[in-house]
């Protein structure tokens, strides 16, 4: 009778051995496929929704969801993280709604000026332009740079140049025109011609007054593709009024833009002389790498409290290697959209 159950229980050990064998085979043919995905954003700054009328958000809504359904089907086909987010910057350029592209703020002198950069996580490359003014996708520019020159950063007349050997067709400054941000423009000067008038005080050289025009419509993408491989990109018009050549964070990698696929792809917008002092971009990137945090760890330490604390504003997009993202922001709201997965539909956000 023991010899019995001595031989049952090892039948039985048996039997659980394989069985576990068996569903470790299963689990590893049923290993879900790579995560994929993308987030964006339209900008951030002083939207309320009280200003904010009905038919103005859903203009944003709907070019939001284009722009980031864009992205997603170039992902979702199989396509490169920066295939995606070319695109999907393309489609912000072009619209008048974003301060980017055709929609750009109008400077000083009147003119309009745009700047933009695109990186690679992989190889850890990047291309970016600034300052310049015949460049209908800033974006695409920004790749060529990256792509075919040994550069990183090109600059106004120079980077047009650039952009003429390459075949981009050079346009007329005229094309950036539009009515509501030269109207905004008006408004910004008006209120420039009374600061100088009182006395005590002096004229700002950054966006600190601009009373309701105060906003950012800066654009930028950040996406995960299927072989794992991270990219950001970011494109702008500046800020309203700039002086002097000013160039923001935008372009400066890891100011404004930055993708490494050991961390994480982040593309920023606010006031960028901020962003640019603490390297916010690099910043996030490196709290992953060196101190562990998570993406969402990493992203609320530095929008949160190191920009607040310096008195900076502004907020970032961002996704990690594992496809989970981020988007903390400290203003009254900021345009954002994501995507993430074979079968995702579009989120999008502003408060």
């Amino acid at each position: 009778m023991k010899d019995t159950r001595t031989f049952s229980c090892w039948i039985g050990l048996i039997s659980v051995i394989l069985l576990a064998s068996s569903c470790s085979r299963e689990a590893k043919i049923d290993t879900p496929r790579p995560t994929f995905g993308i987030a964006i954003h339209g900008g951030a700054g002083a939207i309320s929704r009280q200003s904010l009328k009905p038919e103005r958000e859903a203009a944003f809504r709907a070019k939001l969801t284009e722009a980031v359904c864009t992205g997603h089907r170039v992902l979702q086909n199989g396509g490169t993280s920066i295939d995606a987010v070319e695109a999907t910057i393309r489609i912000l350029e072009d619209s008048p709604l974003f301060n980017a592209g055709k929609g750009a703020v109008f400077t000083s002198e009147g003119t309009n000026e745009l700047d933009a950069c695109i990186m690679d996580g992989r190889t850890l490359k990047a291309g970016a332009i600034a300052g310049v003014k015949h460049i209908k996708n800033p974006i695409s520019l920004a790749r060529l740079v990256m792509e075919k020159s040994r550069h990183v950063m090109m600059v106004g007349e120079g980077a047009e140049k650039f952009a003429f050997e390459q075949g981009i067709e050079l346009i007329e400054q005229k094309y950036f025109f539009t009515q509501e941000r030269w109207d905004s423009w008006q408004r910004a000067r008006e209120r420039e011609k009374q600061r100088e008038k009182r006395p005590g005080t002096s004229s700002s050289l950054l966006e600190d007054d601009l009373g309701p025009d105060r906003k950012f419509g800066t654009v930028g993408a950040v996406a995960l593709d299927k072989a794992g491989n991270l990219a950001a990109a970011t494109s702008t018009g500046g800020t309203q009024n700039k002086r002097f050549g000013r160039v923001g964070d935008c372009p400066i990698v890891g100011a404004g833009t930055y993708a490494n696929n050991r961390t994480c792809a982040v593309s920023a917008t606010g006031t960028g002389e901020y962003f640019i002092r603490l390297n916010v971009a690099h910043d996030i990137s490196a709290l992953m790498e060196y101190g562990g945090s998570t993406l969402e760890q990493a992203a609320g330490t530095v929008i949160r409290e190191k920009l607040t604390k310096l008195g900076g504003d502004g907020g970032i997009v961002a996704i990690d290697k594992n496809g989970l993202i981020a988007t903390p922001f400290n203003t009254s709201g900021m345009w954002r959209a994501h995507a993430l997965g074979q079968d995702a539909k579009a989120v999008v956000a502003v408060f």
